[in-house]
């Protein structure tokens, strides 16, 4: 006997208890049926259509066949309740989810930032958030004598909280001095800050680098980053760039090792995300070769060009649902 069986038999049992006692027992125990059925999910037609049923395998008379809609309206009352319940939660989520896109639009323009132009450096950047709110973060910045500072960085968490997180990573950086050519020292006094500032049970993962178009070198330092790739036009062969470090916000005394890269013309340094290696298909994660197979399958278009061509294939791969904030930094040194 299924569940729709045995509602059908209990529900004919109170009925005709009522009918026969008219006592407040049954009333109680349509109560108690309401609350299954609404657990069940059994709608109210399938309810109406019940009742209608057994009125019609029985004779009864003008006065029982009215007492029987007591039952069916202490049933009723039942998912009237649930039906309020479920519209004041309804009403409620729908102030959460306008409050949520008043948040993101503001965090869009309070972490946005835009690509500099270099003189010999073709760079590329796509961040896409898996939910409304990014727990990704990235920023350009350009001083004086045209040197390109880039940080990346993620929150270990999601939503609202990682958002505030990376704003205040945001500012945190903008109140730094301007000679942000020590990627280690800059590490470290983030470090201090989110030490400080950010709950023990979040942490982040930062890399930041520097590029100094002089002399084609790239200096960074990371704080327990996805490590970001180097490719060698020379010889044409991809490698990790090092780079070990503790996250920010663990120890306040930390301290980061720098590493340089000598970058030679069409040599390209690839900064991204975990939401990028940890891309999860049907088959489960991809493997880091088949990152290395999409990058050299556009390695002949422009940095932009590349790095959204790569994302949508990672899209395409994820069913167009991510499941981790995607970010992807691609620097190619032109001449």
């Amino acid at each position: 006997m299924d569940f729709r069986d045995t509602i059908q038999a209990k529900y004919k049992d109170i009925m005709n208890n009522y009918l026969m006692n008219q006592n407040e027992q049954s009333l109680y125990q349509a109560q108690k049926l309401s609350r299954k059925l609404i657990e069940h999910h059994i709608a109210p037609e399938e309810i109406i259509s019940l009742h209608k049923t057994i009125m019609m395998e029985n004779v009864l008379t003008q006065r029982s066949f009215s007492d029987s809609f007591d039952i069916l309206l202490e049933v009723m009352i039942g998912y009237g309740l649930s039906y309020r319940e479920h519209q004041s939660l309804r009403t409620e989520q729908m102030a959460l989810k306008s409050e949520i896109e008043v948040a993101a639009s503001m965090q869009q323009t309070l972490l946005g930032t835009s690509i500099p132009k270099i003189d010999g450096l073709d760079i590329g950047s796509i961040s896409v958030p898996a939910r409304q709110m990014n727990g990704d973060y990235h920023h350009f910045v350009k001083d004086e004598n045209q040197c390109l500072g880039i940080a990346i960085a993620d929150v270990i968490g999601k939503g609202i909280p990682a958002a505030l997180s990376m704003s205040m990573i945001k500012y945190a950086m903008d109140s730094l001095p301007e000679n942000r050519h020590n990627p280690g020292a800059i590490l470290e006094s983030l470090n201090r800050v989110v030490e400080q500032n950010v709950d023990p049970s979040m942490f982040i993962t930062m890399c930041y680098g520097v590029y100094n178009p002089w002399d084609h070198k790239f200096l960074y330092a990371s704080a327990g980053h996805e490590p970001g790739l180097f490719y060698s036009s020379e010889n044409q062969k991809f490698q990790d760039l090092d780079g070990k470090g503790l996250l920010l916000g663990i120890d306040k005394k930390t301290k980061y090792m720098e590493y340089e890269l000598n970058v030679l013309q069409g040599d390209m340094v690839i900064l991204l995300s975990d939401g990028v290696t940890e891309c999860r298909t049907k088959e489960g994660f991809i493997e880091r070769e088949d990152l290395l197979r999409y990058i050299e399958k556009y390695i002949h278009l422009p940095s932009q060009e590349m790095v959204t061509n790569i994302y949508k294939d990672f899209e395409r791969l994820q069913e167009f649902e991510l499941r981790d904030d995607f970010t992807l930094i691609i620097l190619k040194r032109t001449e």
